[in-house]
């Protein structure tokens, strides 16, 4: 958590923590997942009024931030939602926002923007293949047909898609990467729940059997949504570092406690050196974690400003997830030796944490993904 936050923003993260703690603790999550279901819409609706939608469209549209800083109060929100295991399409429905509040057309700003950000409606993002190229342009095509396009292919690893009512859709068409907004129940849109090694969020993977689509369905304009899927790319793995980094904040103070409280030769655990080196060294890895997260977080910030600054947030959010993505799982690991056999144990948060970490890393382009991408950036 960056130690700079502002009285607004520490007020927002009190406010959604009590929001979160009274409505989906890790105590009523165990009892979805045992029940194998699934958050209902209530519970987006209802973080909607907290603001969790909200802070990266404009006043005029709807929206508006607590503290002027409307990325960086989306990563308070996010580490939170990290640090308990909060299902749902936070991510998604936010970029989406921030790209229509940009780029959508009147009608797309009169019509979905208000639902996405009351928590009416959510939206999952599809724009990886299913082998994981998080690029855009592989897995689907929209064929250009008279008054609009036929869309084909499938997407993978799209986050509660089951549970959405709009889908955004980056694809491939002769004219350049486009992206299309189409409801999740149109004709020849199926969504297949994937099974994952994450319990707490449905991965899915979107077929499109010649969908059929007008003009209006476009969100900005044919064949040059590069520079909003590159924007949307880099706001996705900054705020996916921030639930990761969230997460190790939870498992390292559990694992520190743990290491008080346990007794072993008449002495606490952590008192051992081994075991004080490997917290330390734990430790250290989660304080880099979050703040990479807060600089790549305050350099998406300033995308929009021009070449320079979309470049320098480019790289910044890039090496973020890859330093981030690697460093939890890293962590979880060592953290889990400390607890000894009872973390392999169903009744123990543990697993559920591991998953989530490792789920995150995958979302939004794996560290090596990442790490590509920054050599590209930088013409390497």
């Amino acid at each position: 958590m960056d130690p700079d936050l502002s009285p607004e923003q520490r007020l927002l993260r009190e406010t959604a923590e009590r929001f979160i703690e009274a409505s989906l603790p890790l105590g009523k999550l165990r009892e979805l997942i045992d029940a194998g279901g699934e958050v209902g819409p209530a519970y987006r609706r209802e973080a909607a009024e907290v603001g969790w939608f909200a802070f990266l469209a404009p006043e005029s549209l709807g929206g508006g931030s607590v503290s002027d800083a409307g990325v960086l109060d989306t990563v308070v929100l996010a580490e939170l939602r990290g640090r308990y295991l909060q299902p749902g399409s936070f991510i998604d429905t936010n970029l989406a926002v921030a790209t229509l509040s940009r780029e959508g057309s009147e009608e797309q700003q009169a019509k979905i923007l208000p639902d996405l950000i009351t928590g009416e409606a959510a939206l999952a993002w599809a724009v990886a293949d299913p082998s994981g190229d998080w690029s855009g342009p592989a897995g689907a095509h929209a064929q250009t047909v008279p008054g609009g396009y036929r869309l084909t292919g499938r997407k993978g690893l799209v986050v509660e898609a089951q549970s959405a009512q709009w889908l955004l859709l980056t694809a491939n068409t002769t004219e350049g990467l486009t992206q299309f907004l189409l409801p999740a129940s149109a004709p020849g849109v199926g969504v297949e729940v994937l099974r994952g090694l994450d319990l707490t969020r449905r991965l899915c993977e979107v077929h499109l059997d010649d969908v059929v689509v007008d003009g209006s369905a476009v969100l900005g304009r044919p064949g040059q949504a590069g520079a909003a899927v590159d924007a949307q790319i880099r706001l996705a793995a900054v705020l996916g570092a921030a639930e990761s980094a969230g997460a190790m904040q939870y498992l390292f103070d559990l694992t520190l406690q743990y290491c008080k409280d346990r007794v072993a030769f008449g002495r606490p655990i952590g008192s051992f050196q081994a075991i004080k080196h490997q917290l330390a060294d734990s430790s250290l890895a989660l304080e880099m974690s979050h703040a990479v997260v807060t600089a790549a977080a305050r350099a998406v910030a300033t995308q929009d400003r021009g070449p320079v600054e979309a470049a320098r947030a480019a790289h910044a959010a890039s090496l973020a997830k890859a330093f981030v993505s690697d460093a939890a799982i890293e962590l979880a690991h060592n953290c889990w030796q400390h607890f000894g056999g009872i973390s392999y144990t169903w009744e123990h948060d543990f697993h559920l944490y591991l998953r989530r970490l490792t789920a995150d890393a995958a979302l939004y382009g794996t560290p090596t993904w990442h790490r590509e991408r920054v050599c590209q950036l930088s013409g390497v």
